[in-house]
């Protein structure tokens, strides 16, 4: 595959340390980085990010995720590895990736959910990372940049 063209953070520099910034704040908080690469992971997937699902995977390995935890996050629901935590951000992850497929967008079951594992400060975080990895995943698809160019 050939990028449309350059990724558009790289003509416009300020939006690249504006995203930088948000993505590095996000692992200055409360939540292990193995749990937002995970996160990242989801998103990207859902989103068709060849260029995040490759990376996220990688840097997942770094934060000390297994071969067995990053095969399933695709299937989380039917895999035994997350724990119910895990499962809560993951839902959420998928509800706020998906607002468009459904009248309410972020059932209270989902936000019910994750709030009786993170407090505030932390669900701020996850949504600020799930916020994150959407632009990207929006940025990289609509201008078709190839997986495998970007090392973590």
């Amino acid at each position: 595959m050939q990028a449309r063209m350059k990724n558009p953070v790289l003509m416009v520099p300020e939006a690249m340390k504006a995203l930088q910034a948000l993505g590095a704040s996000t692992h200055h908080g409360p939540l292990p980085a193995n749990l937002l690469e995970i996160v990242h992971l989801r998103a990207s997937q859902i989103n068709g990010c060849s260029v995040c699902v490759d990376g996220h995977a990688k840097l997942a390995k770094k934060a000390g995720e297994t071969d067995e935890r990053l095969f399933a996050v695709s299937a989380w629901r039917d895999a035994p590895y997350f724990n119910e935590a895990e499962r809560a951000a993951l839902a959420l992850t998928e509800a706020v990736t998906r607002i468009g497929d459904r009248s309410d967008p972020v059932p209270d079951d989902v936000w019910n959910d994750a709030a009786k594992h993170y407090d505030e400060q932390s669900l701020s975080f996850l949504l600020l990372a799930i916020a994150g990895i959407n632009v990207w995943n929006r940025l990289n698809v609509a201008t078709r940049q190839p997986a495998g160019l970007w090392k973590p």
